[in-house]
């Protein structure tokens, strides 16, 4: 048996639907920000996936991209933990239901 971009298309697929999941789910904001990590690598393995297997193989593009998502993905877990340690320096805790009066 080989692996073909079916595959790779399908653990694509379930690593963007538990990031969903998580996000959806999640009242922690570390947890949140765990599953927009998940639905980024999802992204990143799709571009992997259609540079390998796409119409055009072997396309530098399909392997650059994910290397500035991941460069995206590491800005934002340091941005992200930063409001967080905000957050939790404000209010005690970083439930984000118990955070609703930034809204006010």
């Amino acid at each position: 048996m080989t692996v073909g971009l079916i595959h790779f298309l399908v653990v694509a697929a379930i690593l963007f639907a538990l990031g969903f999941y998580t996000v959806v789910t999640r009242k922690n904001a570390v947890g949140i920000l765990m599953g927009v990590e998940l639905i980024l690598n999802a992204a990143n393995l799709n571009f992997v996936a259609f540079s390998r297997y796409g119409a055009v193989a072997n396309v530098t593009a399909g392997q650059v991209f994910p290397v500035f998502g991941i460069m995206v993905a590491a800005a934002e877990a340091a941005v992200g933990l930063a409001i967080v340690l905000a957050i939790f320096q404000n209010w005690g805790s970083i439930d984000t239901e118990k955070t609703t009066a930034l809204r006010q």
